[in-house]
C-alpha cells in the first residue's frame, strides 16, 4: 500500500476526522465537541491512500522540548500499520523540531485503552510515574515530505 503523509496548514475540525475516530468521542482526546469547520490547535497531518482518501491522522502539540501526540487510524484500517505510519511520521516531525520525547497519555475512559497502552509499549514507550507513556526522539530524523 502507499500511504501520503500531508501536512494540514489550517487544520480545522471536519468529517474526516470525526469518521477517523470511529465510535470515540473526540472529548475523550481533549477535543472538545467540534463543530465541522471549526480550527484546531497544534499541529496536523493526515495519511492519505493511493486514491486521496483520507485514513489516518497524526497530532502534535510541542512544549518545553517534548510533545504529545495523538495517533488516529480510521476503523477500517485499523491493524493495517496505518498507526506505526503515523507514529514514523511524528517522530521524524518531532525529531526536526529537535524534541527530546514524544508523549502520550491513554484516556482512563478509552474503551481499548489496555491495548492502546501495549501497542504504545511494543513500539518504544514505556510508562512514568505521572501516567504518561513517553519515547526518547532519535536525533537526525529528517520529516517525510509526501
Amino acid at each position: 500500500m502507499t500511504w501520503h503523509w500531508v501536512a494540514e496548514h489550517e487544520p480545522r475540525w471536519d468529517q474526516d476526522k470525526a469518521a477517523a475516530l470511529g465510535d470515540l468521542p473526540p472529548t475523550l482526546f481533549g477535543l472538545g465537541h467540534p463543530e465541522v469547520g471549526r480550527p484546531l490547535g497544534d499541529t496536523w497531518w493526515r495519511v492519505e491512500d493511493e486514491t486521496g482518501a483520507a485514513i489516518g491522522y497524526g497530532r502534535l502539540d510541542d512544549t518545553w522540548g517534548d510533545a504529545e501526540i495523538l495517533i488516529i487510524a480510521a476503523p477500517p484500517v485499523r491493524g493495517t500499520g496505518v498507526g506505526a505510519f503515523v507514529l514514523e511520521n511524528l517522530e521524524r516531525e518531532a525529531a526536526a523540531r529537535q524534541l527530546n520525547y514524544v508523549y502520550n497519555v491513554v484516556p482512563t475512559r478509552h474503551p481499548d485503552g489496555e491495548e492502546v497502552r501495549g501497542w504504545l509499549t511494543h513500539h518504544g514507550f514505556a510508562a512514568t510515574e505521572v501516567g504518561e507513556l513517553r519515547k526518547r526522539v532519535a536525533s537526525g530524523a529528517t520529516p517525510s515530505r509526501d
